[in-house]
């Protein structure tokens, strides 16, 4: 276990522990950052410009809400993507779902995407283990809530990015092939195996895998990485990403609470790019990223 954290953290810095991969641990790799939570958008912005993310999809977090995403939009312009959520894991939507009242949150919702600015539903988690201050959630996958987000994503043409654990991945798939024509993200690709998560992707052609909370040790799923205890990228996870080069987006999983936390995920995210061949690098950096959102 020490060895392992001791080789991600060396991952972290761009090299594993037999060394660099990529172009070199200085090269910085372009890149937009798939998963943020804005907490703190003036720290955001400077890990971003440091760390080469030209743009960020932005959640709310446990310090924000939708009206300060929306102002960081206005003080950043063309930083910073919004997505609009009403995920269970807030306290101001959690009984709409605990009474199972779709009309109730597709009310909040849908005005937010008919406005425009908002190009996304996420991060919506109606299965997520307890975090720092949010509670479990454990909804329902395939039931009335979901069903009819992501209807109104189909109808605005949105991607919606979805939190599901793997104790549900079987409900998952199961509502993934009822909406086979909108775009869905698996944040942190669910914390499945390469090869779990290769299935998925086989089945469902408008899946993409975010790799979040992927690239660094998580304590809660220390066993979760893609990289080897030498900080490099699995072959599972190679061989995945070689083959599917279109359906794989990266993310920091940023959330404001230290500079320190945020700027390790950062470099993980580019110790994971440098591994990368070309093409391959640009489509998981940036590409994949501008085609969801229709650029």
């Amino acid at each position: 276990m020490l060895l392992a954290q001791a080789a991600a953290a060396a991952a972290v810095a761009g090299c594993g522990l037999v060394g660099c991969a990529g172009p070199g641990p200085a090269a910085i790799v372009p890149f937009i950052d798939a998963h943020a939570h804005l907490n703190d958008p003036a720290l955001q912005i400077e890990l971003m410009d440091a760390h080469g993310a030209a743009q960020a999809l932005v959640y709310w977090g446990g310090r924000s809400d939708h009206d300060t995403l929306l102002a960081a939009v206005r003080r950043w312009p063309g930083r910073f993507v919004p997505f609009a959520s009403i995920s269970p894991e807030r306290r101001a939507y959690r009984g709409a779902w605990a009474r199972d009242a779709p009309a109730e949150l597709l009310g909040l919702l849908e005005p937010l995407l008919a406005a425009g600015v908002f190009r996304g539903i996420g991060e919506l988690s109606p299965v997520h283990h307890a975090s720092a201050g949010f509670p479990a959630a454990d909804f329902d996958v395939q039931g009335a809530i979901t069903t009819a987000v992501l209807a109104l994503a189909r109808r605005h043409r949105v991607p919606v990015v979805m939190h599901v654990e793997l104790t549900r991945i079987d409900a998952f798939s199961e509502l993934l092939a009822r909406h086979d024509d909108v775009a869905v993200v698996w944040a942190h690709a669910g914390y499945a195996g390469a090869e779990r998560a290769a299935r998925l992707l086989q089945r469902h052609p408008r899946l993409t895998l975010e790799l979040s909370a992927r690239t660094w040790p998580h304590p809660r799923l220390p066993g979760t990485l893609v990289f080897d205890e030498q900080g490099t990228l699995q072959p599972a996870w190679r061989t995945l990403i070689e083959r599917e080069p279109l359906r794989v987006i990266v993310g920091t999983d940023a959330a404001g609470r230290s500079r320190e936390s945020d700027a390790m995920k950062f470099a993980s995210v580019q110790a994971l790019l440098r591994q990368l061949d070309e093409p391959v690098r640009s489509l998981v950096a940036r590409g994949n990223v501008q085609a969801l959102l229709g650029a």
